[in-house]
């Protein structure tokens, strides 16, 4: 495990960081710090954790266009899966339809970091709405490569879960060449329309190691596969990923902030129960049941690619409150991925239209 670096305790009283152990809380003063029996013995955060440039983007292009256009902003679907976001972005003024037809003829919207088919875009443009478009880049750059394959006759197998916002967008750029894998059962079975030209590509947010294994099922069956010059799996799932696994061996429990619609937030789940390690997802601090800590000294705290730090410092401040003053981090892992908000929601381009 990594050196403990320092964090940003919880809000509401003076702390300091110190050998990885925080002292002091509105709720827990110094003087009282020796008479509270801690529920653990540590907490163990991972890094890197919590927001990708992907959501940042989207959930920014939102807060932008009710600063520029005011109340209402429609947003099909959920911007990101995240149910605190998508609360906080409502009571500012945005609001979340399933389809473009419940959005007003003069309403504008905004599509979903997730990407949207073909087939909704046409539909928006049929209804004269406004739209910004805040789909994740590397989300965009996958619905790219369908297209590519399909125009050149090309059976895509898209590695994915089915019902997935993100496989439908995708699924929808060549619906008549893309057919579904969801498992390694499903990769031994799949019978392509033709076999003579396949390339399989992948959701952004799926299992690493369980993607590995579906595409060495494919490359066995269908040795001459190709795959897209560089994956799919995006940048922030893999190492949110890796940096579960590096910290398993320090904690015996792992809690992974992230709502349950949240594929890459699953994910992390998957990643730990596989080597070994309970874990559950929670939406935040109020879904933690002490009955999980029982006989348990070391907890490891991650966050899914779609939620905010604030939901990591409210679990850090429910475990100090009970007692837990040391707080470790493993060493930072730097993303220093960026990407540039929609040209509709832009300061720059906005001001010289």
């Amino acid at each position: 495990m990594g050196r403990p670096a320092a964090l940003t305790p919880p809000s509401g009283g003076l702390f300091r960081f110190k050998r990885a152990v925080w002292v002091g809380s509105p709720v827990c003063p110094v003087s009282a710090v020796t008479t509270l029996r801690a529920v653990v013995k540590r907490l163990v955060l991972a890094s890197p954790r919590g927001y990708c440039a992907g959501v940042e983007r989207a959930v920014e292009t939102v807060e932008q266009a009710l600063e520029l256009h005011g109340a209402p902003v429609y947003v099909r679907k959920q911007i990101v899966h995240n149910a605190h976001v998508v609360r906080d972005l409502e009571s500012r003024g945005a609001v979340f339809v399933d389809s473009v037809a419940e959005v007003p003829p003069d309403g504008l919207l905004v599509f979903s970091a997730h990407g949207v088919s073909p087939a909704v875009r046409h539909s928006a443009r049929f209804r004269g709405l406004r739209t910004i478009d805040a789909t994740c880049p590397l989300v965009s750059k996958v619905h790219a490569e369908a297209r590519h394959f399909a125009r050149l006759g090309y059976t895509i197998f898209l590695i994915g879960h089915a019902g997935h916002e993100e496989v439908e967008g995708t699924t929808g750029e060549a619906p008549q060449s893309i057919v579904l894998v969801e498992n390694a059962d499903q990769a031994e079975s799949v019978t392509p329309p033709q076999a003579e030209r396949i390339v399989y590509l992948t959701q952004t947010t799926l299992s690493v190691d369980e993607t590995d294994e579906i595409v060495a099922v494919l490359r066995r069956r269908f040795p001459r596969i190709e795959a897209p010059k560089k994956e799919d799996i995006c940048y922030a799932t893999t190492n949110r990923q890796r940096a579960v696994k590096r910290m398993l061996g320090a904690v015996d429990l792992l809690l992974v902030i992230g709502s349950r619609n949240s594929s890459n937030s699953n994910r992390l789940v998957d990643v730990a129960r596989a080597g070994g390690i309970p874990a559950h997802l929670i939406d935040d601090e109020s879904e933690i049941d002490e009955a999980w800590l029982e006989g348990v000294e070391s907890v490891g705290v991650t966050s899914g690619a779609s939620a905010p730090e604030s939901l990591v410092h409210r679990v850090v401040g429910w475990f100090h409150d009970r007692g837990v003053l040391q707080i470790e981090a493993l060493d930072d892992a730097v993303e220093d991925v960026f990407f540039k908000l929609p040209r509709e929601v832009r300061a720059d381009a906005v001001t010289r239209t």
